[in-house]
């Protein structure tokens, strides 16, 4: 921990937040929460807050942006649930909407509070004030929704009163602001359901009434609105923002739309704007699901959206003050219960069948999915000489593997030793176990084609020789994902002996071409927003341990063996990917990789060549994903890092 850092902790040591540790202490136990401290304590390899303000719009950037005239210049309707919400956060909020660059705009504002009369106020035609757009905040986990909008005790009526002045006061000054007094609070989602109600716009955008957008996010959504083919959802990248101002940390930066991490978290949460098409087909909000009705919005929102768009621009400022972390969190737990409730609404609309639980990081879920009937899964090792590698590798399947419809294709490529041609003969023909032999010149991508020609399942799982299996449920977990429809790939985590990670999912331009994530930190740490050890999907995963359907592998065309050694796996996956199938990351498959951290070095000058080669390769083709960047990735995470490390430039 560097002196900024600890003396930044220490700061933050307040009778508040030492209360708040215990709570979580006695929630995780002594083991985890040390571990989830130490995430938190972790120096940043690039600081967040100097890196914000470097990227946030300048004020040369903002004034051309006020210049700008659209061709299409859709009205964007703000909704914003009011509750109590004191007079500065109310302000600052307000504010945050008129400093927007982009004009066409309106604010809908549903006061549930329930304090003094009812209807809508409406103010004269006055010109947009300008407003500072300048941001504020702190905030407690990032999962379902903040729960601000509740009932509680009688507020003050001097409180009541001054609120609904200032109300009255911004809907006076601006026809653009539309106030609604509600007689009662009807709770997160009905008070949100008012303020839609009032909203006439072609899109519609949800605004916490404590929270800020920066004062470009209005204009980066109206700049993916132009041309012919719109998106009906899209959604930016968020941070929060301590109290005063002072800091902005913990930013989340999103992968593009990303079904299987939205089925984990609410990883898409704020900013949200959605077509008035989209609204009318879904509908609003559910108040059977209060506390996570954001997350039940959203998922319906994805399921019939035509077209989602990320926008990877930190243009949403989660505000975090005692106020709104004071509760204990675990009194919350109707929140994480009713985003585990929407989760599983969710699969049943779509079709599949799982079951959700609860991790025990707030707001983040885990999906089982079931497996249908037993359909043979062919497992296909490719070996030369190392017999007691191979061995350690086929006892962990026997003894380890719950699931017990498969075979096992050992394709022999190249041996010279009399050990290892003996050992074939103990085994070939015994527990589902058949050697087949290759016996042309090295060529991963070619030697597992010819193994899946001898295969009989409909399902390959492709597995190094030096894999030793953890999980007694490992090929469940990855067929369950590998019987949904649409799902081609899956994936696994993948561990050192030393119980570091070695394979948490591969990220394309990593390194150059891809490269694994998270490799090398401890297996009891999960990462950037818990990513290590969430499902999703992905652009590619390593062929060290992945299962893949005959369909999809029969559409792709199989391994390229133009790629002999390197890349087979991400250009394999990018293929599939090609033809419309999911890859998907399952942590929750795990197995030892007894592949040497130093493995793989390119030492002589023939290796060089080939590995040059394969590089051109992969660039050559690939170049768009390239040069864009992978979308379940951010641009604005480094290509040299492999923890979710923010870009240096």
């Amino acid at each position: 921990m560097n002196i900024r850092k600890c003396l930044n902790f220490i700061r933050k040591l307040t009778p508040y937040n030492i209360q708040k540790g215990l709570k979580y202490l006695k929630h995780f136990g002594l083991k985890e929460f040390l571990i989830r401290l130490s995430d938190r304590v972790e120096p940043e390899e690039v600081p967040y807050g100097p890196w914000y303000e470097k990227h946030k719009a300048s004020e040369e950037e903002l004034a051309a942006q006020r210049g700008r005239n659209f061709a299409v210049q859709p009205l964007i309707s703000i909704v914003v649930p009011v509750y109590r919400t004191p007079e500065r956060y109310l302000r600052e909020m307000i504010e945050s909407v008129l400093g927007q660059t982009y004009p066409n705009w309106e604010l809908c504002l549903a006061d549930g509070s329930g304090d003094a009369g009812s209807g809508e106020l409406r103010g004269e035609k006055k010109e947009p004030s300008a407003g500072s757009g300048k941001l504020r905040g702190e905030k407690e986990e990032l999962g379902v929704g903040s729960g601000k909008s509740r009932g509680g005790k009688t507020e003050p009526k001097s409180d009541a009163e001054r609120r609904r002045a200032l109300l009255e006061e911004y809907a006076r000054n601006d026809s653009r602001i539309r106030v609604l007094i509600l007689e009662e609070n009807r709770g997160i989602a009905g008070n949100t359901n008012a303020a839609l109600g009032m909203a006439a716009g072609d899109y519609v955008g949800l605004l916490d009434h404590d929270d800020l957008l920066a004062p470009d996010a209005l204009y980066e959504m109206a700049a993916r609105l132009q041309g012919d083919d719109r998106p009906e959802l899209l959604y930016t990248d968020e941070d929060k923002f301590s109290e005063g101002q002072a800091e902005h940390f913990q930013p989340n930066l999103k992968p593009d739309y990303n079904p299987d991490l939205l089925r984990s978290n609410n990883y898409i949460c704020h900013f949200l704007v959605c077509a008035r098409e989209l609204l009318a087909r879904v509908g609003g909000f559910d108040g059977a699901y209060e506390g996570a009705q954001d997350y039940d919005f959203i998922l319906r929102c994805t399921e019939q959206a035509r077209g989602i768009c990320h926008i990877p621009r930190v243009l949403y400022h989660w505000r975090t003050h005692a106020q709104s972390t004071a509760d204990n969190p675990l009194s919350k737990q109707y929140a994480y219960e009713a985003g585990r409730r929407a989760i599983a609404a969710h699969l049943a609309r779509v079709g599949l069948e799982g079951e959700v639980s609860c991790k025990k990081d707030f707001g983040f879920y885990r999906v089982r999915y079931h497996v249908s009937s037993e359909p043979l899964v062919s497992i296909i090792i490719p070996n030369k000489d190392e017999k007691e590698t191979l061995e350690k590798c086929l006892a962990s399947i026997k003894d380890r593997t719950k699931y017990r419809n498969y075979e096992i294709i050992i394709v022999e490529n190249n041996s010279k030793t009399d050990e290892i041609f003996s050992f074939y003969k103990e085994i070939d023909g015994r527990d589902s176990i058949r050697v087949v032999y290759w016996n042309k010149e090295f060529n991963y991508s070619a030697i597992n084609n010819f193994g899946v020609r001898q295969a009989k399942g409909s399902y390959f799982v492709f597995l190094n020789n030096d894999i030793e299996v953890i999980s007694e449920d490992w090929m469940d977990e990855m067929l369950g994902h590998c019987q949904r429809p649409g799902t081609g790939i899956v994936g696994v985590r993948l561990y050192y002996p030393d119980d570091t990670i070695q394979h948490a999912g591969i990220i394309v331009g990593i390194g150059g071409v891809g490269g694994c994530m998270f490799t090398g930190m401890k297996r009891s740490h999960s990462g950037y927003l818990h990513k290590e050890s969430l499902q999703q999907d992905l652009s590619a995963v390593t062929a060290a341990c992945m299962m893949v359907s005959r369909k999809a592998f029969e559409s792709a065309g199989g391994f390229e063996e133009k790629l002999a050694v390197a890349f087979n796996d991400i250009d394999f996956c990018l293929r599939v990917r090609e033809k419309g199938y999911l890859v998907v990351y399952d942590p929750y498959a795990e197995l030892y990789h007894y592949e040497s951290k130093t493995r793989g070095m390119e030492d002589t000058p023939e290796k060089v060549r080939r590995f040059q080669s394969e590089i051109e390769f992969m660039r050559t083709r690939w170049i768009s994903i390239l040069k864009n960047g992978d979308p379940y990735y951010n641009r604005n995470f480094s290509l040299a890092k492999w923890n979710y490390s923010l870009r240096a430039d």
